[in-house]
């Protein structure tokens, strides 16, 4: 599948300036010219796709400020403490949670949490939660303390209210979501490009495991963990 730059900078998307001149080769290119090389030579003199694409400078210079910034911010979470620690993990789910927490937050791993559930209404609600995202937007403590429960949101990857039948979808810094395919919604991981399937009849998809969970708290839970291929 083709890398879409726009769904992230080139510079975190791609690990080498040859990866963001191959993304826009494309095979009838290799087929006629016969030669890799001169194939990227083109994308780069501007003779191949419709997007300019940045010189070699650029892309080395964003790409040495895309790193020097996941740095500091891989410093900054590992000097905080993480909101797990200390809280009473009886639930599997709370438990799950918690095992995942510093992969999510250090970039090692992205999970998709599924909960199905009852919201303050009394309405079932269900949907898909970027778990890495929230865990950076918000206090996850009063999650693991349960003074507050964690349920899908309007602005998450996706929403569905069972009651009223209003439907979200939306993507987030890590992943795309995918609407259009028959079997329902797929979520692109923005650093590697690589599908997860969340329908029960299908694979997960390349570095992609389902894990189902027992849990008092919910009518429902599922969690996708995506290993991230590239580094952070």
């Amino acid at each position: 599948m083709e890398a879409d730059a726009s769904r992230g900078h080139p510079a975190e998307t791609f690990r080498s300036y040859e990866d963001l001149l191959d993304n826009h080769v494309k095979p009838l290119d290799l087929f006629y010219l016969e030669d890799e090389e001169l194939a990227r030579q083109l994308v780069q003199l501007g003779y191949r796709g419709s997007r300019k694409v940045m010189t070699r400078e650029d892309f080395e210079r964003a790409k040495a400020v895309a790193e020097e910034e996941s740095r500091l911010a891989r410093s900054e979470q590992q000097q905080q403490p993480l909101a797990s620690m200390g809280a009473d993990l009886e639930d599997n789910f709370l438990r799950a949670l918690a095992e995942r927490e510093e992969p999510n937050r250090s970039g090692k791993m992205t999970s998709i949490i599924f909960i199905r559930d009852h919201n303050f209404l009394g309405h079932e609600i269900s949907g898909y939660i970027d778990y890495c995202h929230r865990l950076k937007t918000e206090d996850f403590r009063q999650y693991f303390k349960r003074t507050k429960k964690l349920l899908p949101r309007s602005t998450d990857l996706s929403f569905y209210n069972w009651n009223t039948h209003i439907c979200t979808t939306n993507s987030s810094p890590n992943f795309e979501v995918w609407t259009e395919d028959l079997g329902g919604l797929l979520f692109v991981n923005k650093r590697d490009q690589k599908i997860l399937n969340v329908d029960p009849q299908a694979k997960p998809g390349d570095s992609s495991l389902r894990t189902p969970l027992r849990s008092d708290l919910y009518l429902q839970v599922l969690i996708f963990d995506h290993i991230t291929r590239r580094k952070i």
